[in-house]
């Protein structure tokens, strides 16, 4: 099987291609670098021609109010070349719980991007992900200084991109759900509380201070980011303290 993987060479899109190439399929990764422009349509043509599957991971550069013109141009132009090219799969990495959280532009922005694909005439699958392990660092460091970090009481269910790229693969080479998959980590935390995990693996001696006005997550609130009950989550293996370790 064929598979052209825009956003090929970024966190997720990397994994992705290797696992898929792995497992025999040809997973072609393209990008800005390789002449593949998704706001201009640059190379789409060319990229999609022959893919059986493409599958679109690429992000606004932006968490802001550009974030909604993005996916717009972006998924009109991904729909209409997979369209002309006769792709039969299409398939995005979207944000468990991305509806349940409106406040946030950058979440109703990705909301968007779903509405798009379902809007389209190309099958498609949707695969909705907690937050990764490996932004961890980043949302700490947001409302951080050399002598604390804030970080609210959001209850979070965060996993491994190695985790998210497997459940991507797997996707990407089955038939179109025509719906959504959610996949979630093994563990639910709150954020405050995997601030304090993590500076202790990294030996560092900061307190952290419940804020629950303090950075992007705390425009959700109750259970928005995790996992439901009997929605058909996959729940992934690896463990955040497990992954800390290596």
């Amino acid at each position: 099987m064929k598979i052209a993987v825009i956003g090929g060479t970024g966190l997720i899109g990397s994994q992705v291609v290797n696992i898929l190439n792995e497992g025999g399929h040809e997973a072609v990764p393209h990008s800005l670098s390789s002449g593949v422009d998704l706001l201009t349509g640059q190379g789409l043509s060319e990229a999609l021609a022959g893919a059986d599957v493409v599958v679109n991971l690429t992000n606004s550069p932006t968490f802001d109010e550009a974030s909604p013109a993005f996916f717009q141009h972006s998924m009109d132009n991904l729909s209409s070349a997979a369209e002309a090219a006769g792709v039969g799969h299409a398939v995005i990495l979207s944000i468990v719980g991305a509806d349940l959280v409106p406040d946030l532009v950058y979440y109703r922005a990705k909301v968007l991007q779903e509405n798009l694909l379902k809007a389209g005439r190309v099958p498609y699958s949707i695969v909705r992900a907690t937050q990764f392990f490996e932004f961890m660092a980043a949302a700490m460091s947001w409302t951080s200084d050399e002598t604390a970090v804030r970080l609210p009481a959001t209850l979070i269910q965060p996993m491994a991109s190695a985790d998210v790229a497997q459940a991507v693969a797997e996707v990407s080479v089955g038939s179109p759900l025509t719906g959504t998959r959610n996949i979630a980590g093994p563990e639910v935390f709150t954020l405050d509380e995997l601030g304090r995990i993590t500076l202790a693996a990294h030996g560092d001696p900061r307190p952290v201070i419940v804020d629950d006005t303090a950075g992007l997550f705390a425009a959700a609130s109750g259970d928005a980011l995790i996992a439901k009950e009997g929605d058909g989550s996959v729940i992934a293996k690896t463990a955040y303290r497990d992954w800390l370790k290596r």
